[in-house]
């Protein structure tokens, strides 16, 4: 028996340390801490977050947004998955993760590196026990309706007709041969 929680890599940056952790703590650590014995925790993450000395901060100028309008960041996973381990001592399954874009190199691109980081927390002994990429089919988001499309199946809302995505296939290699 687990909870699965939205998790947001929180990263402290120009004098940030202090807001940092306790937006870390506010956000992220009260729930974790409530979580120890249980079975286990899973993560959902997309994106970090950047805190500066006064709170959040936009991401860099000239970096790249996914149609979310997040930071373009893989590497969440790997330290959202550190995180929740070590606060809570059990078991991780990812049970979101993801890009929205209408470029589906990137997504492969994504989904690589979150994955490297997977692999980089197995390697390092973490308990980490599935990945789940969100989403299979493009789906409603809550804000922004159909237009950001997160699936590695693309729907025609019109037909309803479904196409599988490069990265659908990408993702179903990496089952068959690892």
């Amino acid at each position: 028996v687990g909870l699965t929680l939205a998790i947001q890599d929180i990263q402290a940056v120009d004098g940030g340390e202090e807001m940092a952790a306790r937006m870390r703590q506010g956000i992220n650590g009260v729930y974790l801490e409530h979580l120890r014995g249980d079975g286990f925790v899973g993560v959902q993450t997309y994106s970090r977050l950047r805190v500066g000395s006064q709170g959040p901060l936009p991401p860099e100028e000239g970096v790249e947004l996914t149609q979310m309008h997040y930071e373009f960041w893989p590497e969440a996973l790997e330290s959202t998955i550190r995180h929740a381990i070590d606060v809570t001592g059990i078991p991780v399954i990812v049970t979101e993760n993801g890009l929205a874009t209408a470029d589906d190199t990137r997504r492969i691109e994504y989904i690589e590196r979150a994955l490297r980081g997977v692999a980089n927390c197995l390697a390092d002994g973490l308990d980490v026990r599935g990945y789940t990429y969100w989403s299979a089919f493009d789906n409603f988001e809550w804000h922004q309706g159909y237009r950001p499309t997160f699936g590695l199946i693309a729907v025609d809302r019109e037909t309803q007709v479904r196409t599988v995505k490069p990265s659908a296939r990408w993702l179903g290699a990496i089952d068959r041969y690892a």
